[in-house]
């Protein structure tokens, strides 16, 4: 009977009722000693599991959660004078680090009853039959404890706050001249086709085309789910080798293409000064048509402080060039703000930041060997058909996800914190 299946709280009273029984009979229980195993305690299958929260990962937890209990006394004390913003500010915090501390709070109650479980282990060593059932119940605490810790580490590494975003997505074409403008309309198109493949709405912001069709550069904005935390990786120098259509002699060339993926921005997110702009009209130029070179509906944005520069002619409307040109100039000043982030990270660990450097050559297009290798991850995958209908994007981003996990795991568990 006593292996009915109890619930948890249950088989913990039970232990304790037993305990404590056999605590008052000492005498009794010593007199007739039996040989017995030794079975783990929980301290000892604690440090045999295969933990993941070194010191570090415990003391960020540890963190969140005297931070946890420190907003909720300071709610609770002061609440009534705080500022709407302030309660707000505090309920957002207290909704973003809840399931941390949830699961800390959950881990350290395992981490109880495991103590109790192994001290009634050792205080009824004649019981044999206790101590199976106890050693039963201790396995099954530490695989909740696994499972815990696993989803504690998930949490505890930092995420990138833009991945939910939208994003402005500009291809710019490098060395190569001509070969150089086509290839940039190849990877753009991929990128609206792998855009297409995810159900995502995929919006010409504008193009300057070359001599043979291609695109000296272009850009676009890019809505849906996790846009940027899926393309983010994306950005940087791609370089293809193949034989331009303008080669007689079948010679192999090296091309090259800038790909910026830009995290869209809110207007809370960066503050642009209209003192700090310069806006120029002009008439469209381009091949004719209705509004080219008859209306000034072309806008040029000149942000002084940074020199950036943000021209749109697309739209008949100088109205809604303005909107796209402030879009793409807010996603870049947003950027800007982030690389400085990011390097002050880098810094900090003293390394050298790669992730998205984008004068840095992060893969290459054979189309000779039909190959794609992303010198990153040094992942090679064959298929560039396949390749530029947007269908191995996810690959490849899987990879590169990996290896950010593994280094933000790297940053925790050798934080100072």
């Amino acid at each position: 009977q006593r292996r009915v299946a109890w619930g948890s709280r249950a088989r913990m009273s039970f232990f304790r009722a037993i305990t404590l029984s056999l605590s008052s009979t000492a005498p009794f229980k010593h007199a007739f000693r039996k040989p017995v195993c030794v079975f783990p305690t929980a301290q000892t299958l604690l440090s045999f599991s295969t933990s993941v929260l070194t010191p570090a990962f415990q003391r960020r937890l540890d963190s969140y959660l005297s931070r946890h209990n420190a907003i909720n006394a300071s709610i609770t004390a002061e609440g009534a004078s705080m500022k709407p913003d302030q309660i707000q500010a505090l309920s957002k915090e207290l909704s973003r680090i809840g399931p941390l501390v949830r699961a800390g709070q959950r881990l350290k109650a395992l981490q109880r009853d495991m103590e109790e479980i192994s001290k009634m282990m050792s205080d009824s060593a004649d019981d044999m039959e206790l101590r199976k059932m106890a050693k039963e119940e201790l396995q099954l605490k530490q695989n909740e404890v696994t499972e815990v810790e696993q989803d504690l580490v998930e949490l505890l590494i930092p995420k990138d706050e833009a991945d939910p975003r939208d994003i402005v997505l500009e291809v710019r074409a490098g060395a190569g001249g001509q070969e150089a403008s086509l290839f940039a309309m190849d990877v753009f198109r991929m990128y609206e086709r792998y855009a297409d493949l995810k159900g995502w709405t995929f919006e010409m912001l504008s193009e300057s085309q070359s001599d043979l069709g291609g695109y000296k550069e272009a850009s676009a904005g890019i809505k849906g789910t996790e846009v940027f935390g899926s393309l983010k990786f994306e950005s940087g120098v791609h370089r293809v080798q193949r034989v331009p259509i303008t080669e007689g002699a079948g010679r192999v060339h090296t091309s090259t293409v800038t790909v910026s993926v830009l995290p869209e921005a809110e207007e809370s997110d960066v503050t642009i000064h209209e003192r700090d702009l310069r806006i120029d009209v002009y008439r469209s130029q381009g091949a004719g048509g209705q509004s080219v070179n008859k209306t000034e509906s072309a806008v040029r944005i000149t942000h002084i402080p940074t020199g950036l520069v943000v021209a749109i002619q697309e739209e008949k409307s100088q109205h809604r060039n303005r909107a796209r040109a402030m879009t793409i100039l807010r996603a870049r000043l947003y950027e800007q703000e982030r690389a400085k982030r990011e390097a002050a990270r880098a810094a900090a660990r003293n390394e050298q930041v790669g992730t998205g450097d984008r004068s840095e050559k992060i893969r290459t297009y054979n189309f000779a060997q039909g190959r794609i290798t992303d010198h990153r991850v040094g992942l090679t995958l064959h298929g560039l058909d396949s390749m530029l209908n947007g269908e191995l994007l996810d690959e490849f981003s899987e990879a590169l996800k990996q290896r950010e996990r593994k280094r933000a795991l790297d940053d925790v568990a050798n934080s100072s914190l």
